[in-house]
């Protein structure tokens, strides 16, 4: 049982790293918004907006989620069953999360 616990402590670190990650990018896409009110944004940035805005599009139902009761435990399990209605931080590689 109480290796269940140590996943689960695991699990909800590696969530908040997650959610840390996606904050990040978040406050670059504010960047980027603020930039394309004065100059054209290249492609790449471009490509950066919309990735961010559908990611952000996505965090919405995770966030309620995560604000449930036990969400912190159920959070693992919609990554595992839906990967692809998850935020690109949430899909990554543990070994990507920890750079």
């Amino acid at each position: 049982m109480s290796t269940t616990v140590t996943e689960i402590k695991e699990s909800i670190q590696k969530n908040k790293k997650r959610l840390a990650k996606e904050i990040k990018e978040s406050k670059e896409l504010v960047f980027l918004l603020k930039k394309s009110t004065q100059h054209k944004l290249t492609e790449e940035e471009r490509g950066k907006v919309k990735q961010q805005l559908f990611d952000i599009c996505k965090s919405i139902p995770s966030f309620a989620v995560f604000m449930l009761p036990g969400g912190a435990i159920l959070l693992p399990l919609l990554i595992k069953l839906i990967p692809e209605m998850l935020p690109s931080a949430f899909r990554e590689d543990d070994e990507e999360l920890n750079k």
